[in-house]
């Protein structure tokens, strides 16, 4: 079912030159300062990949991959990406990259079963990056510097922004709030993981909410992760699992939080072998990825995905994923968006 928030006295702050201006000045400029701040190089990425390969990343275990025959390779099936937490941490083996170093790319999806509204699309487009690390490494501690300096760049590109666009002043925090999953619930606990989020991104503006995927101390998990790439079990701070999280920004527009980023530090063996059986998915380990994983041909790792349509959303102050790609919305959605002043491309 798809959902829209009406923003009061929505106006958009830019018109639609302007628009893809900003995009092109965001995308530009966010993507240059990544790479120059975590050391990665850019690298050319798939749309699809072989089924049965274990690449494709299967999000919370129920979305379907858009899917086709190729007929040349005896109606063998490819699946649309969802992402590429898997297929970066192949290429960066194959690539012999060394450590301290990663790579990113441009990925594009399509995910068919996402509820469209103001932050969802079919389409999906983001950073998607990966970076060699150490076994020392694999604490708490790396994973927030790491997230502090994606940080530090998001303050700069909205600072770009407001230099080129004087109307759009800048709201992010100096600094992210950090707070564990747990800790989270334990302030707000008769609300829901949403609600939590609402009352942590309102209240500091910019969170990193570590522990996604694991259950918590009810029984339920925060949000749902995908047991073969982020480590949601390792103990991290103050011995609660989780080396991974979500960036969240407080959307002053839709007055929501807003996810901009889902990374972490990603499984070692042992890590992949408890959260395969934590979700009785051990047949996994036929697979060419997590085989490769297993008979240690795969480096070490973080990495994570920076949605692009969402970035170039917040800091151009849109209302609407649609008034920043080009997707396709029912005709009632856009009869909606229309009466709300929301110009869907």
């Amino acid at each position: 079912m798809s959902y829209l928030i009406n923003p009061a006295n929505y106006k958009p702050l830019l018109n639609l030159q302007q628009t893809e201006l900003g995009i092109a000045k965001i995308k530009d400029f966010f993507q240059a300062n990544l790479s120059a701040e975590l050391r990665l190089r850019r690298v050319t990425a798939p749309l699809f990949v072989l089924r049965g390969t274990g690449l494709n990343d299967d999000l919370n275990g129920v979305e379907r991959a858009v899917n086709f025959p190729i007929l040349d390779m005896g109606d063998v099936r490819a699946e649309v990406v969802h992402s590429l937490a898997k297929w970066k941490r192949v290429t960066l083996a194959d690539y012999d990259i060394e450590n301290g170093y990663g790579i990113y790319t441009d990925m594009n999806a399509i995910r068919a079963d996402e509820e469209l509204g103001n932050l969802h699309s079919l389409y999906v487009d983001q950073w998607d990056w990966e970076r060699v690390m150490t076994a020392e490494e694999r604490n708490i501690d790396f994973l927030k510097s790491i997230v502090t300096r994606i940080y530090s760049t998001l303050l700069r590109t909205e600072y770009l922004v407001s230099e080129s666009f004087p109307q759009i002043q800048p709201v992010l925090p100096d600094s992210i709030h950090f707070i564990h999953a747990e800790e989270l619930r334990a302030l707000y606990p008769d609300k829901t993981p949403k609600e939590r989020e609402f009352e942590i991104a309102k209240k500091y503006g910019a969170v990193f909410i570590i522990g996604i995927g694991g259950a918590l101390g009810d029984g339920k998990k925060h949000d749902g992760r995908a047991p073969d790439y982020d480590d949601w079990t390792t103990p991290g701070e103050k011995g609660l699992p989780g080396l991974n999280g979500d960036i969240v920004l407080w959307n002053e527009v839709l007055g929501v939080p807003f996810e901009i980023s889902s990374m972490g530090i990603r499984v070692d063996k042992a890590a992949l072998l408890k959260q395969l059986e934590l979700e009785n998915k051990t047949d996994r380990l036929e697979l060419y990825f997590h085989k490769r994983l297993m008979n240690d041909t795969l480096p070490l790792s973080i990495g994570g995905g920076i949605g692009q349509s969402r970035l170039c959303m917040f800091f151009l102050r849109k209302a609407h994923i649609g008034e920043i790609q080009a997707s396709i919305w029912s005709e009632d959605m856009r009869r909606q968006c229309e009466t709300m002043g929301i110009n869907l491309i």
